[in-house]
């Protein structure tokens, strides 16, 4: 996020540790509670992503059993009002100076000497990239116990060395207490201070070379942005959401996050975890303020929303904020590994659990309007979208449908949609959807011509069968497909709902040429002339043929 969050212990004045691979973690984990304790001071553990997204061998041990703390009441170091705090901020200071005698002698702070000429201070996975460039062309001084810094083995380990050079991930962070120590060294001078660190930014950094490695042309890597997994129902919601031009849509943090991107484009601003529906409320009385005709659209996951979304809509519905606040409600946290929330019906022990009712509990705030939408329903989410945008009061629309990767619904029977390459006319709309399982292939006037298109068409959709999850959402947006249901909707065989809900799905199965020149016919027969088809025999009609 470009966040270096090793400010905030410094901030704080609490201890840091910064592990480096996965062994590391578990052992300053154990350790942190031994300096919590040791110093009553709360430690921060610095994780950055390749830390996280590493795997590395650990070694198990036992599980050591401590006797459980007893409660005792502590008002003059637990009670965080005035006439307190004064006198715990000289325990504060006095606890940072303890805490840097230990950083002195923490075994996590370690010195690896080779050649003097050039002396590395890292932490985390920024030593891993320095060791791997530089091997034994240099010493280290790797440390683990990153606050306080231990300055007094800094400043020796300098002594032993040429030229000092400080690698570190974002902010100049340990550079500047050392330059404040009074200890020359090479920082963001040769590291930069954006973006995560790699072996060949750190070896052009500090040696003035790229590492050598087998060059290959960028014409052969394939970009592959991040995007909502196909069947997601986020993106039904997302795809008529995108189109309205008289809105401003706020985002938030989740999986959701995505439905910014290209081709979706559903997002104009985030700014973090919990403040879509804040954001919403304060914009829309600055859109009303300054005469600017547009609703204010904030998006916002169901976990999100127990977490740090209901204070936000309270506020939206007491103070009658003209904004719409739409709870993205896929039963499940989505993004962070599929952990239960208030709404799933279990806790997270997998128990039972009371399943809060997202609705009542909207109303119960003060809200009136309150819909609930199934997003893969896409015509009837542009119709709940385009009356709530045209009442200018609170709303809120819940978008329930769930994750397609719940194991329910892994294992749940769905259909399988793939494409009629035959009757594909290029409209592109199930493309601009935006789903992993369609594939866009161009066509040269030549080669559609030779496919059998019209020459003028631009190319054809393709559904990958493997891929699709049978949410039936690209299906709406067939040309194909809408122009079958309007003929039957047009003759008063079937209700619009009936067709959308019961019909449409299952379009693509068939395929213009089927569904047209058979389907539709035969539909028509059953429909007005149902004695013809009874009398339908093979023996019939297909004998000697």
């Amino acid at each position: 996020n470009e966040q270096d969050n090793r400010n905030y212990a410094k901030f704080a004045k609490i201890a840091m540790f910064e592990p480096s691979d996965s062994q590391e973690c578990i052992d300053m984990t154990k350790e942190a509670y031994k300096v919590s304790e040791t110093y009553g001071v709360p430690v921060m553990i610095r994780m950055t992503t390749r830390v996280c997204h590493s795997k590395s061998l650990v070694e198990e041990q036992d599980r050591q059993e401590v006797p459980p703390v007893l409660y005792q009441k502590q008002r003059e170091k637990m009670d965080a009002v005035p006439a307190i705090s004064k006198k715990r901020r000289y325990v504060v200071e006095e606890r940072e100076e303890k805490l840097k005698g230990y950083s002195e002698i923490c075994p996590f702070n370690e010195v690896e000497m080779h050649d003097t000429k050039i002396g590395i201070v890292a932490a985390g996975a920024a030593y891993m990239y320095a060791k791997e460039v530089l091997g034994d062309q240099a010493s280290y001084l790797k440390l683990g116990f990153t606050y306080p810094l231990p300055m007094q083995k800094i400043k020796a380990f300098a002594d032993k060395v040429d030229e000092l050079y400080v690698i570190e991930e974002l902010d100049p962070f340990m550079e500047e207490q050392i330059r404040q120590a009074g200890i020359p060294c090479h920082g963001k001078d040769v590291i930069p201070k954006i973006d995560e660190l790699n072996p060949n930014i750190v070896s052009a950094g500090v040696l003035k070379k790229q590492q050598h490695g087998v060059d290959v042309p960028d014409s052969c890597f394939v970009p592959r942005p991040p995007a909502l997994c196909a069947g997601c129902p986020h993106r039904g919601f997302f795809y008529e959401l995108g189109k309205r031009k008289d809105t401003v849509m706020i985002g938030d943090i989740g999986c959701y996050a995505l439905g910014g991107s290209a081709p979706l484009n559903a997002k104009d601003l985030a700014v973090c975890m919990g403040s879509a529906f804040s954001v919403a409320h304060g914009f829309s009385h600055g859109l009303q303020l300054s005469d600017q005709k547009k609703r204010v659209v904030a998006c916002m996951g169901d976990s999100t929303f127990f977490h740090t979304g209901i204070n936000s809509l309270t506020e939206v519905a007491y103070n009658g904020s003209n904004a719409i606040c739409v709870i993205l409600d896929n039963r499940i946290t989505g993004m962070t590994g599929h952990q239960d929330n208030p709404a799933s019906g279990h806790n997270i022990r997998g128990e039972e659990a009371p399943a809060l009712n997202i609705e009542l509990l909207c109303q119960a705030l003060g809200v009136k309007r309150v819909t609930v939408v199934n997003p893969h329903d896409v015509e009837t989410t542009r119709k709940v979208l385009k009356e709530e945008i045209a009442i200018p009061e609170p709303s809120v629309i819940i978008s329930r449908a769930p994750c397609v990767l719940l194991p329910e619904e892994v294992k749940r029977k769905k259909p399988v949609y793939f494409t009629n390459l035959d009757n594909c006319t290029g409209c592109s709309l199930c493309v601009q959807m935006g789903c992993p399982a369609i594939s866009w292939t161009p066509l040269t006037p030549e080669e559609a011509v030779a496919k059998g298109y019209r020459e003028k068409q631009k190319g054809f959709a393709q559904i990958a069968e493997v891929q699709c999850n049978g949410c039936g959402q690209c299906v709406t947006g067939c040309a194909e497909g809408a122009l079958a249901i309007l003929v039957l909707w047009g003759a008063g065989a079937y209700t619009l709902e009936h067709l959308l809900q019961d019909w449409a799905p299952y379009f693509v199965l068939m395929g213009f040429a089927e569904s047209w020149l058979s389907g539709v016919v035969i539909t028509m027969f059953v429909v007005y002339r149902p004695d013809w088809v009874a009398a339908f025999d093979d023996a019939r009609y297909l004998k000697n043929k």
